[in-house]
């Protein structure tokens, strides 16, 4: 029902800037809350950054005042931009959708492929 795919990841510096993008495609309004999560080798995927269909956001204690959650609702994209990136910020980051409570969706979430993101020190 629904396609995630992102894109931005690459290697950068310890203090450089990404911005991640996932663009959504298929039966959108089986999309509620969107976020990013990231996986490091030898570790559990974890969650990096939320953002609910209204705009509100939440943030890993790690990455607050670093990175910027956003979504454009009409260009179906969500975005995020991480500043100052530490090599601790290394792994596959992967864009993540919820749906709505409503009969015609799947009721299961939806990931997209990852994207690599390697900060260098």
């Amino acid at each position: 029902q629904v396609q995630l795919v992102e894109s931005g990841g690459g290697l950068v510096q310890a203090g450089g800037s990404l911005r991640l993008s996932c663009v959504a495609s298929g039966y959108l309004s089986c999309i509620s809350d969107m976020g990013w999560y990231r996986q490091a080798p030898g570790k559990e995927r974890e969650v990096v950054a939320t953002i609910t269909s209204a705009g509100y956001t939440n943030y890993a204690d790690s990455v607050k005042g670093r990175f910027t959650i956003s979504r454009d609702n009409a260009k179906n994209t969500l975005s995020l931009q991480m500043n100052s990136l530490k090599p601790e910020d290394t792994a596959v980051y992967y864009c993540h959708a919820d749906p709505p409570p409503y009969y015609y969706c799947s009721g299961r979430s939806y990931w997209g492929q990852g994207t690599q993101v390697t900060v260098s020190s």
